[in-house]
């Protein structure tokens, strides 16, 4: 019995060894336990002890799946289906580096279990032992030759150690084993294109190009590897060589665009931009960025054009898309083009009224340009949509102002602050534009409430100071604070001829007539086209520096560019100065 004893465990270790020179990364620890041979009762008690711990492995009761399977092993210490029965279990536990123990010596033991083999290489992958795992894959490789998902995970190890030559290697293997596929082709390139393995890249995608002359898509590939090597002649070369053979490939016109552009051949760039979108089935998103990508540039006047010219085709052949119609306003307003810029957020709105920014925009246009019945009206409407936005009841409630209709402005105004915004710009031109109103109605007090409200947040707001400095001077209060506030505007915005006339005006008011001569003479020549005011202000100056006939000059000037007030009128009739 000790001769066969020793014959059997000789045997092993000859296996062992060999095991051990075809895979230098397993390496275990120890060799089977060496046990007395089993009596046919240990046999049977082992091979119940094994049932009862699958039965509670199944039942999820893992405390009593332990119990059973060490007592098995403690009887038969080389039983792989025991250790491979344990090792699952300390996997699910997660304590891998026990189940890698019971693991190694299960495929040291049985080296032809597939199971065994895959049980190691996932917990290699979960401890991330990407040297051992590999090897690992050979061994699953060898025992289920046609599995092609491991030769993928081989091949992935390899690009985790950065091995890419054997990765490349394992692709090969895969496309002579089971044939090409889109997947293996898209897997292969991206490898090639993150390792810069260009002279690859380029032998492949001609290879590909052979084999289906019809793929645009490998052309603009391959022009992409040759730009990045440098040659972009070359790669309009070969991009011109497909559109020989496809005129109206909107993917080649655009790849062309690039190559083109990156070499300042802005004409030719454009020629084939203009080609590609004319094409209706080209992503409409697509051709957006593009014009966006031209909004940085506007400062030159040929990219606006590019930009005005490629979204008016946008506008010819998507006529129902109201992101083409919205984004010809986007141009259009870049362009200070307001009216047209107006017209194209409109037919946008007709297609589609449930985008927020377009009606923000169109409604910030309309004040801009003075057509106040019209952003009353459009303001409503957008209320109608989104009446949880304070900006819209913000340029809504400055409509009604501008209107006038200073009752209707407050009540917007106010329900804009209801919305309590975060944003401090918009809070700030709440505030101020309640001062505006409130002042419009005489209602003092609650004016300049709101006006400090707006100093506030912004003590530097120099809209806020001029306006509400300029309302005291008018009232004629706090003449000596009002002359600090617009003070402080001008040093914020110098040069600014509405704030000039104001500083001129204030010290008007405090008899500082040859100063206030000085300001207000700047704000003229600084605003060629002077409004009524302005030039009435200036006629007052001069009338209490006892220039009388210049003085009226002046508020004749004044009336001829619009002045209507009833004060202005005494003043030209009576000749003198009327408060």
């Amino acid at each position: 019995m000790k001769s066969a004893l020793l014959s059997i465990v000789f045997s092993f270790f000859s296996v062992l060894f060999a095991f051990a020179q075809k895979n230098d990364y397993i390496k275990v620890n120890a060799a089977p336990s060496v046990s007395k041979e089993l009596t046919f009762a240990d046999s049977m008690q082992v091979r119940e002890l094994f049932l009862e711990g699958l039965q509670d492995k199944i039942g999820l009761n893992y405390p009593k799946a332990f119990m059973n399977f060490e007592k098995a092993l403690k009887m038969d210490p080389n039983n792989h289906a025991v250790l491979f029965e344990l090792a699952y279990l300390h996997f699910e536990e997660n304590n891998v580096v026990q189940a890698e123990t019971y693991l190694k010596k299960a495929v040291s033991i049985k080296s032809d279990n597939q199971w065994y083999w895959i049980l190691l290489a996932d917990s290699y992958k979960r401890n991330n032992k990407i040297t051992l795992l590999i090897p690992v894959l050979n061994e699953i490789l060898k025992l289920v030759p046609d599995q092609e998902s491991y030769y993928y995970d081989r091949a992935n190890a390899y690009l985790t150690l950065n091995d890419v030559d054997n990765a490349l290697a394992s692709y090969r293997e895969i496309e002579n084993k089971f044939g090409s596929s889109n997947d293996l082709y898209s897997v292969k390139m991206t490898v090639l294109m993150q390792y810069k393995k260009y002279d690859e890249l380029e032998k492949e995608l001609d290879k590909q190009i052979v084999k289906n002359p019809k793929d645009v898509r490998n052309y603009i590939y391959l022009s992409e590897i040759i730009s990045k090597s440098g040659n972009r002649i070359k790669a309009i070369e070969v991009l011109n060589k497909a559109k020989n053979q496809f005129p109206s490939n909107s993917m080649l016109a655009l790849a062309l665009a690039d190559q083109y552009t990156a070499i300042n051949q802005l004409d030719n760039a454009f020629t084939e931009l203009k080609m590609a979108f004319e094409d209706a089935e080209l992503n409409i998103d697509e051709k957006v960025r593009i014009v966006l990508s031209f909004f940085p540039k506007f400062a030159d006047e040929q990219a606006m054009y590019y930009a005005n010219q490629l979204s008016s085709i946008m506008v010819k052949v998507h006529p129902e898309e109201a992101k083409a119609h919205a984004l010809m306003g986007d141009v259009f307003f870049q362009d200070a083009k307001y009216q047209e810029a107006k017209i194209s957020y409109k037919k946008a709105l007709e297609l589609n009224d449930q985008v927020y920014q377009i009606w923000e925009q169109l409604l910030r246009i309309e004040l801009n340009i003075g057509t106040f019945e019209e952003l009353v009206k459009d303001g409503n409407m957008a209320l109608s949509i989104f009446p949880n936005q304070a900006a819209l009841y913000l340029y809504t409630g400055i409509g009604y102002a501008q209107l006038k209709n200073h009752d209707r402005a407050i009540a917007f105004l106010k329900a804009a602050l209801d919305l309590e915004p975060s944003d401090k710009e918009i809070l700030i031109d709440i505030y101020s534009n309640l001062g505006d109103s409130f002042n419009a109605l005489k209602k003092f007090l609650d004016s300049d409430n709101y006006y400090n409200q707006a100093l506030i947040i912004n003590p530097n707001n120099f809209y806020v100071l001029n306006n509400y400095a300029y309302y005291l001077s008018l009232r004629g209060e706090r003449l000596e604070e009002a002359e600090k506030m617009s003070r402080k505007s001008l040093d914020l915005d110098p040069n600014n001829p509405s704030l000039e006339d104001t500083y001129g005006w204030i010290l008007f008011k405090m008899k500082r007539y040859a100063e206030a001569k000085k300001w207000i003479e700047k704000s003229l020549q600084g605003k060629p086209n002077n409004n009524a005011t302005q030039l009435e202000h200036y006629g007052d100056i001069l009338y209490f520096l006892g220039n009388e006939l210049d003085a009226l000059k002046q508020w004749e000037i004044a009336k001829s560019r619009g002045g209507t007030s009833e004060k202005l009128n005494r003043k030209i009739n009576e000749k003198k100065y009327i408060d």
